[in-house]
């Protein structure tokens, strides 16, 4: 497994709709590997492929209970995700990402979300999340849209601004 080097903003990937992926050999699982290893490492809790300047579309989210820290967090590789369901109701929340270091925003995301799309071997899977987990995955999937949350957000501050709202927000 190897670092992977996050690009950040103003770099044109960022901007590009990710295409899909066909091929699940020995490229692609290095490739996630690389990513877990790299959201670990940042430290974050989602990274997209074109965060790592691969134009794929492939996710990996990493998050915990919400309620029981004891838990240990759950890893989700998710290839090809479309987001199938959200709810009507919303919630704003704090966000910040690894592509756009030191600034967090205010975002309306759904509460919940199902998504569905493949695993690492191209398995079909679908996953019902809500709070905190359906807002990261929201996030990432936009990447692979070319959009990000500072698009979404209705208000933004650099990190310095607001310190208390930096511990609400894990970059994603």
């Amino acid at each position: 497994m190897a670092l992977l080097e996050i690009v950040t903003l103003p770099n044109p990937i960022l901007r590009r709709k990710a295409r899909k992926v066909t091929d699940f050999g020995p490229k692609l699982q290095q490739l996630i590997d690389d990513m877990v290893e790299t959201m670990r490492e940042a430290p974050g809790v989602g990274l997209a492929a074109p965060q790592v300047n691969v134009p794929l579309r492939v996710i990996t989210v990493e998050f915990g209970d919400e309620e029981d820290e004891t838990v240990p967090p759950k890893l989700y590789t998710v290839v090809n995700p479309e987001i199938t369901r959200l709810s009507k109701e919303t919630v704003a929340g704090v966000e910040g990402c690894l592509s756009i270091p030191n600034i967090f925003g205010e975002v309306e995301r759904a509460v919940q979300a199902t998504i569905k799309g493949q695993n690492r071997r191209g398995q079909p899977v679908k996953i019902k999340a809500r709070g905190w987990l359906a807002r990261i995955f929201q996030h990432e999937i936009d990447h692979l849209n070319g959009v990000l949350f500072v698009d979404k957000a209705t208000r933004l501050w650099q990190q310095q601004e607001a310190p208390e709202a930096e511990e609400a927000a894990a970059p994603v």
